[in-house]
């Protein structure tokens, strides 16, 4: 593969004014408007399982609830997991070979989804390592950001990664929509396969389907190959790589070789973390997962142990570790409903109280029971959507304090959201609690989305140019493992019958960091007051 010189940049100023204007602002912009619909598709690709597993049971895939729930949460803990090595990836190989490769990358899970969707009596150990490699999705959030974070200056910092990871959070929105919507016409022909049946109705934005409609599941994989192939060119012939922060990425070879192995080790210790959660459970597995990952790249050998060495600085740097804790807060709540939300609408609402035969209570099929084909787009739409004006406002008042007035709204709807859960579970009659149900969850995603915005801001200035992208990168991993825990809470508590449980833990949660953010950032001393 032959080198475009005109690809990299030598001389880069960003907090020169003259500079900016003169040519870095075209530059800046080119590069963040290719990143951005690489990164939703990243996130389409992610988060996709969370509304194919919706219509699995329905369509004869033979899988248990707590199965399907698995594979969600197996895509979330690989995506956060791939997003630890994606921190450092643009310093080691350089931004232009990274979102190139990433973004291509990404045809593979796309692909051999759908295949495996064809057939509904595909292995269920296929489907386990179809959402494995989805969390290529998912790593790539950490590799997109750093990236974008060091062509904008510190003031543009709230706008530039809040616009990145806004629209870029469009992917969960757009797959939530699109995916019913495919499923229902054979737009590939013969080459998709057959179509299968529906058991039971279900529906989509627009309506609803009956029973005994053919649908096409493979092709809520399929469709993303539509996008992935003119990205994969748009990134390598638009975007650039920025010498003054990868001064040696190598030749394109060379670098895609670097950045392959970092996600190869990633994976290994993902699958590690996953067959630890049968042993020790998941709230050690995860720790475990994070530390074998951090020390496998730390024992890299060669030229890129250095570099990696080098950006291993933020682990030593407190600030790290706060606004680590406060992502978690936003993008990891953001990301953790994003994904559990569809199937816990599908189990609440899809069933309801009444009593059998011998007097005792059961759950029974609800036959007017909402879909979540139709209804759980809305929450992560509103959060993707209102994330850059959480940048905006964070730009003029102050990040620390947007992300305090948040936490505060995120712990009372916790509390509410539990106690409708807890209502519609044991109702004879669940939908009438659905409207107070997604109208809180709107909030928390609202909520959630002005945060993410507010603790890029944060982020973008409290580190240097050399430390702000591994500090994005290496919060928005740890919080990534939201998609994963949110799942498998939600799930074993609503297996349990105590669905409510689980979104009052959520509130501690919130409600410790709102003191974590007032310590840090507001309080009268703090080092750094509202950042």
């Amino acid at each position: 593969m032959a080198e475009n010189k005109s690809a990299y940049i030598e001389n880069w100023d960003v907090e020169n004014k003259e500079f900016w204007e003169r040519e870095g602002k075209k530059i800046a912009n080119r590069n963040l408007w290719i990143s951005i619909p690489s990164l939703l598709m990243g996130f389409a690709i992610w988060l996709m399982w969370g509304m194919i597993t919706t219509q699995m049971k329905n369509l004869g895939f033979d899988f248990t609830t707590e199965q399907l729930f698995s594979l969600v949460a197996i895509a979330g803990l690989s995506g956060a997991t791939l997003r630890i090595p994606a921190s450092f990836m643009i310093r080691i190989a350089g931004g232009r070979n990274t979102i190139f490769l990433t973004t291509a990358l990404l045809m593979i899970p796309a692909l051999g989804t759908g295949l495996a969707l064809m057939d509904p009596h595909t292995p269920y150990w296929v489907f386990q390592l179809m959402a494995l490699l989805s969390g290529i999705g998912g790593g790539n959030f950490a590799c997109s950001m750093s990236n974008i974070s060091t062509f904008y200056p510190k003031s543009q910092q709230g706008y530039a990664l809040g616009m990145n990871a806004g629209l870029g959070n469009f992917g969960v929105t757009t797959m939530q929509i699109l995916i019913p919507l495919v499923m229902t016409v054979g737009i590939f022909g013969a080459v998709a396969g057959d179509p299968m049946v529906l058991k039971t109705a279900s529906g989509t934005l627009l309506g609803r389907i009956e029973a005994g409609s053919e649908t096409w599941i493979q092709n809520a994989a399929f469709v993303w190959l539509l996008f992935l192939i003119p990205l994969a060119f748009a990134g390598w012939f638009g975007m650039n790589n920025l010498n003054v922060v990868t001064p040696n990425p190598g030749h394109p070879l060379s670098a895609f070789t670097k950045i392959i192995g970092l996600y190869a080790i990633a994976l290994v210790t993902a699958v590690v973390g996953i067959y630890a959660m049968g042993l020790i459970g998941m709230w050690l597995a995860l720790p475990l997962t994070i530390i074998l990952t951090v020390v496998a790249l730390r024992l890299i050998p060669g030229s890129i142990q250095p570099n990696i060495k080098n950006q291993f600085r933020i682990f030593s740097n407190k600030h790290t570790w706060s606004m680590t804790v406060l992502y978690i807060l936003t993008f990891g709540s953001f990301i953790g409903f994003s994904a559990a939300l569809p199937l816990s609408i599908t189990v609440i609402f899809g069933k309801m109280m009444q009593v059998g035969a011998d007097g005792e209570l059961i759950r029974v099929v609800n036959p007017d029971a909402p879909s979540a084909l139709t209804w759980a787009w809305i929450g992560p739409f509103v959060g993707a959507l209102i994330r850059p004006v959480g940048g905006w406002i964070s730009d003029k008042v102050g990040g620390s304090i947007v992300t305090q007035v948040i936490s505060v709204v995120m712990v009372a709807a916790s509390v509410a959201t539990g106690y409708v859960m807890m209502q519609a579970y044991n109702s004879a009659n669940p939908n009438e609690y659905f409207m107070p149900f997604m109208v809180l969850f709107v909030v928390l995603f609202a909520a959630s989305g002005i945060g993410n915005g507010s603790t890029f801001r944060s982020i973008g200035v409290i580190f240097d140019q050399q430390l702000k992208g591994p500090v994005l990168g290496w919060s928005s991993a740890v919080a990534a493992y939201g998609a994963f825990i949110a799942p498998k809470v939600l799930g074993a508590q609503i297996n349990a019958g105590t669905p409510e449980v689980a979104m009052y833990g959520f509130a501690v949660f919130y409600a410790v960091c709102l003191l974590i953010n007032w310590w840090f950032y507001l309080r009268k001393n703090a080092e750094i007051y509202n950042p």
